[in-house]
C-alpha cells in the first residue's frame, strides 16, 4: 500500500508539472505575439478635417448689374438707309431748291435697292440711271425730278407703280468766293441763306494791312452786266448803314484789298 501511494503521489507531481511548463510556454509565445489592432474606420466614419481659419473661403454676394440708363429723347426710331442712300440731306427746299452741276443727289426708288443710290450731276446736267438711262436733273427742284423719274420708270414698263424721292444730298453747284486779304480764301458752299458779314467770318479773320473799309462784291449775271457792290466791315459790326450787308448770290466774289 505504501508503495502503491507512493507511485500515484510522484505520478500527479510529474503531471502537474508537465502542466505548469506547458502553460508557462504557452504564455511566452502569447506574449510575443504583436497584439491586433483595432480596423480602422471607414472614410464615412472618418470626420473631416476643416481648414484652417486663415484658409476658409468668404461667400460674396453676386454683383449687381445696373441696365444703362436711356435717355427718352434719344429712343426715336433711327432712319433707315435703304439703297446705300447717303444718310443726311442739305438743309434745302426739295421744292424751291434748284438741281446744278455737281450736287450730289440722293435718289430712292421704294422697294428697289438696284436702283436706289447716290447720283453726281455731270457738268452737262444730266445723271444716268440703271433702266432709263440719261436723265436732265439741272434746272430742276428735288421734288420736279422725282416726278419724272418715276414716269420714265413707268412708261418704260420698268415698274407698275414706282414711289420715287429725291434728295440734294450734297450742294456743290451754289457756291461764293472770297479772295484776298483774309486768312482762309477760295470758294465756299452757299447751302443756306448768307450776308456778307457772316461769309465774311467764315474766312478766319483779316490780314493785318487789309482794307476792311473798302470790301467789294462782285457779282456776274449770265449774259448781263456785272454789278458792284461796297461793303465797309468797321460799319456794319458798329450796328451802321447795316443796309449793305446783303445777301450773297451763287458766284458772288467777295474781294478783300
Amino acid at each position: 500500500m505504501r508503495l502503491f501511494s507512493k507511485g500515484k503521489v510522484m505520478r500527479t507531481a510529474l503531471f502537474t508539472a508537465l502542466v505548469l511548463g506547458f502553460s508557462a510556454a504557452c504564455y511566452a509565445a502569447d506574449d510575443g505575439k504583436p497584439k491586433p489592432q483595432a480596423p480602422a474606420e471607414s472614410a464615412e466614419q472618418a470626420p473631416q478635417q476643416q481648414p484652417p481659419a486663415s484658409e476658409k473661403l468668404t461667400l460674396k454676394a453676386p454683383a449687381t448689374v445696373t441696365a444703362p440708363e436711356v435717355d427718352p429723347a434719344k429712343m426715336a426710331a433711327a432712319p433707315t438707309n435703304p439703297g446705300g442712300i447717303m444718310p443726311g440731306a442739305a438743309p434745302v427746299n426739295n421744292k424751291t431748291y434748284v438741281i446744278g452741276a455737281e450736287d450730289g443727289l440722293g435718289i430712292l426708288v421704294w422697294q428697289n435697292k438696284e436702283l436706289s443710290s447716290n447720283y453726281s450731276v455731270r457738268p452737262d446736267g444730266f445723271i444716268s440711271m440703271p433702266l432709263i438711262g440719261e436723265v436732265h436733273a439741272a434746272g430742276k427742284t428735288p421734288e420736279q425730278l422725282g416726278i419724272e423719274v418715276q414716269d420714265l420708270l413707268a412708261k418704260g414698263g420698268y415698274l407698275r407703280n414706282p414711289n420715287v424721292t429725291v434728295q440734294v444730298v450734297a450742294v456743290n453747284s451754289r457756291k461764293y468766293y472770297i479772295n484776298g486779304e483774309v486768312n482762309r480764301t477760295g470758294a465756299f458752299p452757299l447751302v443756306v441763306p448768307t450776308t456778307v458779314l457772316e461769309a465774311l467770318s467764315q474766312a478766319g479773320g483779316f490780314h493785318d494791312f487789309a482794307n476792311k473799309k473798302n470790301i467789294k462784291i462782285l457779282r456776274i449775271h449770265p449774259g448781263g452786266k456785272p454789278e458792284n457792290f461796297k461793303f465797309n466791315y468797321n460799319e456794319v459790326i458798329s450796328g451802321k448803314n447795316l443796309k449793305q450787308n446783303i445777301l450773297l448770290e451763287p458766284g458772288d466774289q467777295i474781294i478783300v484789298k
